[in-house]
């Protein structure tokens, strides 16, 4: 299982800050947050970044078992 982080906005509306997840591709774990916490979290998904071990990842990138995902919004601040 992954580790799945979700931060800010992320956070708020999956209603936690951290999962396990199995999922092979980040479209796939994207398919499994929706599912799993609804509306709302889909909504905010359309503006995050989803970075797999520190690294920026499209949909069709894999992930691993090992792999820690972080799902950030856009952060605001200087």
């Amino acid at each position: 299982m992954s580790l799945v982080r979700y931060f800010a906005g992320a956070a708020e509306a999956a209603g936690t800050e951290a999962e396990q997840l199995v999922a092979r591709t980040v479209g796939e774990l994207r398919t499994l947050m929706i599912a799993a916490h609804g509306d709302e979290l889909e909504q905010v998904l359309t503006r995050c970044s989803v970075l797999v071990d520190g690294v920026r990842s499209d949909d069709d990138a894999a992930i691993a078992p090992s792999d820690v995902v972080d799902v950030l919004p856009p952060f605001a601040g200087g």
